[in-house]
């Protein structure tokens, strides 16, 4: 009897989506006959640390999974569960990805303070929101919103909306799903008007490379679509140097493929996006291929074409 000690940062939502991970996947080892049992270790991240900031004044890489690798590579943990959209495109010498599971809906879901559409919001209303992609975009479908930062865990926020001035918060569907709050969305907002993070809504389970008991129960656990197409978002952010710290999104869909000599190739369709933070440049191209990493290199180069390299400098400075 192996225990499997999963790393996780200490958040509700955290806990509640490892814990959801840690139930599959306890029932998928029993089913194979494995002799396993989990257990699950809180561990605290610099971007749990720092809340009086923005994301993007805080500056480096891997905010939420530092620390957390660091227990990976040390060996005081076996596997941890992460958000894929706090990955950074590198990961250290050593660790992998394991196993991407079934992604969750990958849109961004509006809350406010009464069922009203992003359109129905008044003139001039408050939003709050951490991220500089959510606010480019939301500033380019409406200019006259005020965008203001705000951060903290899922119920911290909801519980500023409810309790601080503002009209309406900004938060990604996936977790108020998983938290089983769905009854607190307004409106989702659809890739067409405020296109997901790179990875938003799918998990990385990561693992040390050289552990074949993890990474042979990680297999089992992979979800082959979502996986493809988080490897052509994830390929999109790292021709791009992007990070949580800029104003860059990008989603990929997967659907059946043409005949490949016999074989059925899925079929990507991508659409990635840089914006300034104010929203008055928004850059955005599509294209779709079979090769989830070509197709994100050539929907990235296209936007460089147009100058997203620049605008991502100017952010960074």
């Amino acid at each position: 009897m192996r225990t499997i000690i999963v790393g996780t940062r200490q958040s509700a939502l955290a806990l509640t989506q490892t814990g959801q991970a840690v139930e599959k996947l306890q029932q998928l080892a029993d089913s194979l006959g494995i002799a396993c049992k989990f257990e699950i270790r809180k561990i605290v991240t610099k971007g749990d640390r720092i809340l009086d900031v923005t994301l993007s004044k805080v500056g480096g890489k891997g905010l939420f999974v530092k620390e957390i690798e660091q227990a990976l590579l040390d060996g005081d943990i076996d596997m941890a569960v992460h958000s894929m959209k706090d990955m950074p495109f590198e990961l250290p010498e050593g660790l992998v990805v394991g196993a991407v599971p079934q992604r969750e809906d990958a849109r961004d879901a509006l809350i406010t303070r009464g069922p009203r559409s992003l359109d129905e919001l008044p003139q001039g209303a408050l939003v709050g929101t951490s991220s500089l992609r959510r606010a480019s975009q939301l500033q380019h479908v409406r200019p006259d919103l005020r965008i203001e930062s705000v951060r903290g865990n899922i119920d911290s926020r909801l519980r500023k909306l409810d309790e601080e001035n503002f009209d309406a918060i900004l938060l990604a569907s996936a977790g108020i799903h998983r938290m089983g709050w769905q009854d607190r969305i307004s409106a989702y907002l659809p890739p067409e008007v405020c296109l997901p993070a790179v990875g938003q809504g799918a998990l990385c389970i990561e693992c040390r490379a050289a552990d074949t008991f993890m990474l042979e129960l990680l297999g089992e656990f992979q979800h082959e679509p979502t996986a493809l197409a988080v490897r052509a978002e994830r390929a999109f952010l790292g021709r791009l140097n992007g990070g949580c710290q800029v104003p860059l999104g990008a989603y990929a869909s997967v659907s059946e493929g043409v005949s490949n000599g016999g074989a059925e190739a899925p079929m990507l369709t991508l659409t990635g996006m840089v914006g300034t933070p104010d929203g008055k440049t928004m850059l955005k191209e599509t294209a779709t291929g079979s090769d989830p990493e070509a197709l994100g290199l050539l929907i990235a180069d296209k936007l460089i074409a147009q100058g997203a390299d620049r605008i991502l400098a100017d952010v960074r400075e």
